[in-house]
């Protein structure tokens, strides 16, 4: 699959976002993710050639699948390109900072992708809803982000925006589904389930969250995700179509003729404890 492709199949799922589709199989989503990632592993080259720097904001509800689809862009690229950022709750001295110092610290450097799993935008969300922060501080968040994010742009680094958004019913039921999968009991807490009673008023906050700071400098890009599969390719392809990378030649190298053994030298490893063969 070339770049090209991938603005092709970007702007097929859009033609085609309110189609009514079924659901997609395992092996048909494995297949489609594979190409994906070969082209996030030409971006993840390019962007180490061209010293670009480039932020990706995931944003939305609770149970929305942010943290599939960082996982299956992450999956075979390299940490030390594509770097995932989720930050706890602020520390005591972070309290007393400027509020995007804790996030400045985290921008990409020459050669670098930061994936924000949530972003200084806690400030638009949780916190307003929670009342983590006072009336002043959200105002002049408000008022201020526009101008950050152009900043960011204007000193050269690609910055996108997406918002992963899940209807009402689904949210309860992946909320449920994570009640009775052990797996999946991390991550659970009182703050996520809150957040189903007060779905309206999260609902308000992020309308005004994208009224604002939905700009043309930094635009929103809204991700349906009822359909966890279709959503994460459809995102994937849609971040590869925002940016110009172009595929670079890679000088691979062979694989040499091993060395023949030592006279005297024994194989295998001198260790009685290995582990044992359950599987």
């Amino acid at each position: 699959m070339s770049r090209q492709d991938v603005m092709k199949t970007s702007k097929a799922a859009d033609d085609h976002s309110d189609a009514a589709v079924s659901p997609m199989k395992r092996k048909e989503f494995e297949s489609e993710l594979r190409k994906l990632q070969v082209e996030l592993v030409r971006l993840q080259t390019w962007a180490k050639a061209t010293g670009a720097r480039i932020i990706v904001i995931f944003e939305g509800r609770d149970t929305a699948g942010k943290g599939g689809v960082i996982s299956r862009i992450t999956q075979r690229v390299s940490p030390r390109v594509f770097r995932h950022v989720a930050l706890p709750a602020p520390t005591e001295r972070e309290k007393s900072q400027l509020y995007i110092q804790r996030y400045i610290a985290h921008f990409p450097a020459a050669g670098e992708i930061v994936l924000f799993d949530r972003s200084w935008y806690n400030r638009a969300g949780v916190e307003r809803v929670m009342g983590f922060c006072t009336g002043d501080e959200y105002e002049r968040f408000m008022r201020l982000v526009p101008s950050l994010e152009q900043e960011i742009v204007d000193n050269g680094i690609i910055l996108l925006k997406y918002f992963i958004d899940v209807s009402q019913d689904e949210q309860r039921h992946r909320f449920a589904d994570r009640i009775d999968d052990p797996i999946k009991h991390w991550k659970l807490s009182p703050m996520d389930t809150e957040s189903v009673r007060r779905w309206w008023d999260y609902t308000r906050a992020y309308q005004d969250m994208l009224r604002v700071t939905d700009t043309s400098t930094s635009p929103w890009f809204i991700v349906p995700s009822d359909d966890k599969r279709r959503a994460r390719l459809n995102l994937i392809a849609h971040m590869l179509s925002q940016v110009p990378y172009k595929k670079v030649k890679v000088e691979l190298p062979n694989v040499p003729k091993a060395e023949p053994r030592p006279k005297g030298a024994e194989t295998g490893l001198p260790s009685r404890n290995i582990v044992p063969a359950r599987y």
